[in-house]
């Protein structure tokens, strides 16, 4: 039986209490975001380039293809989220030309900025074969999890 949006959340606000490292929060919630949401077709996390902040490098990730590995914050909607510290959400990539592919199948996208003691840690990036998949239920949600990883990175 699948789960709903508010028990998947509660099950990762359960699991992040104990998780014992950042990455598998991280991994956690790619990979339940993925099985259970059916038209969530790639989840995963970039993460502020420790060796140069002007970068963002793939963490950990579920889903159907390869992403971009490092994308600079002037680039694609992810940039544009970690730039201006907005929510970005494209319904239909082909027609925002800031998009970069990491699928041809990919039609809509959303990135939510993760903040941790004041700064940008990390992004929840998900991808979806279909057009206007994230409504404001389900940008609700995925800012729901995006605060469980921001509250773990603010627990050390």
């Amino acid at each position: 039986m699948a789960l709903t949006a508010r028990e998947l959340l509660q099950e990762l606000q359960r699991y992040a209490v104990a998780a014992p490292t950042e990455r598998a929060v991280m991994g956690q919630i790619a990979k339940r975001l993925h099985e259970n949401m059916a038209r969530y077709n790639w989840v995963g996390f970039y993460l502020v380039d420790p060796a140069d902040a002007g970068y963002l490098i793939v963490g950990p990730y579920a889903g159907s293809f390869t992403p971009n590995a490092r994308i600079p914050l002037n680039k694609g909607l992810c940039g544009a989220a970690a730039s201006s510290g907005q929510v970005v959400v494209v319904q239909d990539v082909s027609k925002d030309p800031r998009y970069l592919a990491g699928s041809s199948l990919v039609k809509s996208e959303i990135v939510v900025p993760i903040y941790a003691k004041k700064k940008l840690a990390a992004e929840l990036d998900i991808e979806s074969y279909f057009a206007d998949t994230f409504g404001k239920s389900d940008q609700d949600f995925i800012e729901g999890c995006a605060r469980v990883m921001a509250e773990y990175l603010g627990r050390e």
